[in-house]
């Protein structure tokens, strides 16, 4: 035929043949054929719910190895042996032969790219990433003439689109945290989900924390040479998506009646945040120690203020006179049965309030035993000088031990 001057169209019909194969063989791995307009792909992808997309892509990430490391790479070599010495009549067959399939792929995950930019979506993506990644090296050696090199230069910039979407993805996760209504607050000052979720988000984010700091970086695959550092474009990111969780959670704190509440409220989230960072080798690698020390100094201002105003108040009106004079009677009477109704009241508040995090609610106990116990001691011994005798301890409605005990039973790990 060649000799005959059909040639083109002996390698027609080949190609014609061979993209039957490789678009069966493609289909033999789960992705189904579409129509090849991208609108009918995009609009498809758009409509589908994301659980069947969700497996589609998991098809496609195996699809996209085998096709580009298997599949087209041994249609290249049976292209050359077929036109033997007919380099240009390969070169085309091959071109032809592989033009649909491959655009298939590629465009699927393009449309991906452009309708993916809802958090829960981040993973799925990012294995798409690392998908076309790493083949692209092989494309650049198998469509290298001038009939195929179209498809690798579509690659590449299907690379680049789901890097733009990783991006885009965060950029929503911040829109996601802002949009949370500050109205929000949770019962007893607990956990918020919004925080939760978030931080539970970005430590699974961290498991691929090399391609992220590629994508985030955006110059390209070198970044995974680049050390370990607190100011990397990735860190700066989940800096900036952390202070933004953290405002969002300053604001839901002033949702609360009781300043006392809000401050449990914001150590309770702020403690959360806090572990999530140090349970996690990646998430301390980007925060920094800077950071957990700075969390841990807002955690202990929450703690002061939730002090002064609780148990300061409680215990202030334990304070006995130092100018050495002996208080009236009737005036230790009054202070003791203003001090029964404070503790009462703040015990009643504070036996429903929420502390997650049983090393902090440990903490808070042995702070506010810390505050109330030395103090109240003293005023019983003033007190039963005062009253004097065996009468000291008629109008004691709480013993030494029973306050103790009281405030070891404050606060609930759930509500």
């Amino acid at each position: 035929m060649f000799a005959a001057g059909f040639g083109r169209e002996c390698a027609h019909a080949y190609s014609l043949a061979r993209r039957d194969f490789l678009e069966e063989s493609i289909c033999r791995l789960g992705i189904r054929h579409r129509a090849a307009a991208d609108t009918s792909i995009s609009d498809e992808v758009q409509a589908a719910p994301w659980t069947e997309l969700e497996d589609e892509i998991r098809r496609w990430v195996k699809a996209v190895n085998v096709g580009f490391r298997i599949l087209f790479p041994s249609e290249r070599r049976l292209c050359q042996r077929i036109f033997a010495g007919l380099s240009a009549i390969s070169d085309l067959s091959f071109a032809e032969a592989c033009r649909s399939p491959a655009i298939q792929l590629l465009r699927f995950g393009d449309a991906i790219a452009s309708h993916s930019r809802s958090p829960e979506r981040l993973f799925r993506v990012a294995d798409m990433y690392e998908a076309i990644r790493d083949v692209i090296p092989e494309l650049n050696a198998l469509f290298c003439d001038k009939h195929s090199a179209f498809l690798c230069t579509e690659a590449v910039a299907l690379w680049k689109k789901l890097g733009a979407t990783i991006r885009g993805i965060f950029t929503e996760l911040d829109n996601l945290i802002r949009r949370d209504p500050a109205t929000a607050a949770v019962p007893g000052g607990g956990l918020h989900p919004i925080t939760r979720y978030v931080m539970n988000y970005l430590r699974a984010a961290c498991a691929s924390r090399q391609t992220l700091e590629e994508v985030m970086d955006e110059d390209g695959m070198g970044i995974a040479d680049i050390p370990d550092r607190p100011s990397s474009p990735l860190a700066i990111q989940i800096a900036w998506i952390m202070e933004v969780l953290q405002g969002n959670l300053e604001a839901k704190a002033k949702a609360y009646r009781e300043p006392a509440l809000s401050c449990v409220f914001l150590m309770n989230n702020g403690r959360y945040m806090m572990q999530k960072v140090r349970d996690s080798n990646e998430l301390t690698i980007l925060m920094g120690e800077e950071w957990i020390r700075r969390q841990a100094a807002r955690e202990r201002r929450w703690g002061s203020e939730y002090q002064k105003s609780t148990w300061n108040k409680v215990t202030a009106v334990l304070r006995v006179d130092s100018s050495g004079r002996a208080p009236e009677p009737s005036v230790m009477r009054e202070r003791l049965k203003v001090f029964n109704v404070y503790f009462e009241e703040t015990c009643r508040a504070q036996c429903g309030w929420v502390v997650a995090d049983e090393r902090l609610r440990a903490e808070m106990r042995m702070t506010a035993v810390g505050i109330v116990m030395p103090a109240y001691r003293r005023f019983l011994e003033s007190y039963r000088v005062v009253e004097g005798g065996k009468h000291g301890d008629r109008n004691v409605k709480h013993s030494a031990q029973e306050v103790e005990a009281r405030i070891n039973e404050l606060f609930i790990s759930r509500p």
